[in-house]
């Protein structure tokens, strides 16, 4: 009859509110009861079923990482990891010393941020022609709005003699090798014409191992290709997408129209099964804090020169949005700026699908007292991710003492009655969960974060967070009914840890592990 009896276990039902049990009964996928553990040992074996002794262990729902980039996360486990590298010396050591045992075309990497470097500059593509003069390169810094290529590379993109927005240039005129926005898209959209469906294939099982050994049983794709997404059908009809899959497509690709090949053929929020579903369409308005792409109502405070801007024609995306919402297909749209975030909550409050469809907002760094209003007034979700607080150490230098009392409200937004979901955006932040936890809990308060100070009260409960990242992302994707908690009825997909996160010292919170992954009910960690 397929039962298996969970038993002797600390078992988190839910975070808000706060429910735990011992025991736990499972019949095939679904949570069948919860109660006490010798209540479930009596129906387990009543019901001819398996009994599993947790000794005493936590338990809590699966982790729903609502917004990452699957195959680009897999890219990023295979290629060169320069995360905290500390100068443009040390980059080029890696750089050399991987280029001699990288067998792809490209050399490719990911990871660093020049706000870390001693050179106090950003890389070339002369510092990377002195290491790989004769293959393409190109490594992304970590928030993939930015990137350095080598001469190589810019020939083979076009982009050395390219009118294309964002190719950054010295005072010569001459491009430096560092792409940001359209020109990076154009860059990385070279590479991947030189990868085939079974390289997407290798990358989303990469990436699935990783996920699911970090206790994240569910991801919402922001941002999926036609190439991708036919890649997940064939890991799904051979029966190996062991995690479930929500997917917002790009509303184009490769001259194809998404949102009218989704309506022609009768597509909408929610279209698939358990394991994978067409939820909606990914939309930018605008880039990132870190090269000054995000758009922002005021200039910088580092650099009163840009207040950021638009990365698209804004009558376009609201067109794009009209057909979107038309379409029954739930839009999740990046906004980083506060300007940003203005624009896309005023185009949201002309559609009629907003409430019904949830259509979210990826990121709002920067929230107005005026825009948190108006998503409480919306009932927008609103989808975060909490590590970007120590990535983005430098904040204060770019907004200022007074507007960085708008970042990352993850408090004030929970408090407001929004509904609030956590992610990664992986590869740009670690998929370890705890870390994200961690990230929201402390903002930085042990490493010396500058904007700690003025935005201390917008510090998270262990208990908040973990709401977040279960039934707050469940609530993003539309999947509260099955996901986000362990009631009865509900899909049985848990993480076992080696200790309970809700009595840990908040700065030990990274130091968690996962022991057991189960995804309906059965173990796949």
């Amino acid at each position: 009859m397929h039962v298996v009896g969970f038993v002797n276990g600390n078992i988190y039902l839910s975070f808000k509110p706060l429910k735990s049990v011992s025991g736990l009964l499972v019949h095939r996928d679904r949570v069948l009861y919860a109660g006490p553990s010798n209540y479930v040992a009596i129906l387990a074996k009543s019901l001819g079923g398996a009994l599993v002794d947790l000794r005493g262990r936590a338990v809590v729902p699966g982790f729903i990482d609502a917004h990452l980039h699957l195959d680009s996360l897999g890219l990023s486990l295979l290629t060169l990891n320069l995360r905290g590298v500390k100068s443009i010396r040390e980059l080029k050591e890696k750089l050399g010393a991987y280029a001699r045992v990288c067998e792809t075309s490209w050399v490719l990497g990911h990871g660093w941020d020049h706000e870390l470097f001693e050179e106090k500059r950003w890389p070339s593509r002369w510092d990377l022609d002195e290491v790989v003069p004769d293959r393409p390169v190109l490594l992304t810094r970590l928030c993939l709005h930015a990137g350095v290529l080598n001469t190589r590379a810019m020939e083979l993109a076009g982009l050395l003699d390219s009118e294309v927005k964002g190719v950054l240039r010295d005072s010569s005129g001459k491009p430096t090798g560092v792409v940001v926005e359209n020109a990076l898209k154009v860059a990385r959209d070279k590479v991947r014409e030189t990868l085939s469906r079974e390289d997407y294939v290798k990358l989303i099982k990469v990436a699935q191992e990783h996920l699911i050994s970090s206790g994240v049983t569910t991801v919402g794709i922001a941002g999926c290709d036609l190439e991708v997404l036919k890649a997940l059908f064939e890991l799904w009809s051979a029966g190996e997408l062991v995690i479930r899959v929500r997917v917002y497509l790009n509303p184009v690709h490769r001259g194809v129209n998404v949102v009218n090949y989704l309506q022609s053929l009768g597509i909408r929020a929610g279209y698939g099964d358990k394991h994978l579903k067409i939820m909606g369409i990914k939309l930018f308005v605008d880039g990132a804090l870190g090269p000054r792409t995000a758009w922002l109502s005021k200039p910088y405070s580092d650099d009163p020169s840009t207040s950021g801007y638009p990365i698209v024609d804004l009558q376009d995306f609201e067109k794009t949005a009209k057909l979107v919402d038309a379409a029954g297909l739930q839009l999740a749209v990046h906004a980083i700026g506060d300007k940003a975030v203005e624009f896309l909550l005023t185009t949201y409050r002309e559609l009629k699908g907003t409430r019904r469809l949830r259509h979210r907002v990826e990121h709002a760094s920067l929230l107005r007292d005026d825009e948190v209003i108006l998503l409480g007034d919306l009932g927008t979700p609103v989808v975060v991710q909490p590590h970007f607080i120590l990535s983005d150490w430098w904040a204060l230098d770019r907004l200022g003492r007074e507007r960085v009392k708008w970042l990352y409200r993850f408090k004030t937004i929970v408090d407001s009655g929004i509904p609030l979901a956590f992610s990664t955006d992986a590869p740009v932040e670690p998929v370890n969960p705890w870390r994200t936890i961690y990230a929201a809990v402390t903002r930085g308060k042990y490493e010396s974060v500058p904007s700690y100070e003025y935005t201390k009260d917008e510090s998270m409960s262990v208990a908040e967070a973990l709401h977040c990242y279960t039934a707050g992302s469940a609530y993003a994707v539309h999947e509260e009914h099955d996901l986000g908690s362990l009631e009865p009825g509900k899909l049985a997909d848990f993480v076992v840890l080696d200790r309970d996160p809700l009595f840990t010292p908040e700065h030990e919170l990274t130091s968690i592990r996962v022991e057991e992954v189960y995804i309906g009910g059965t173990r796949v960690y």
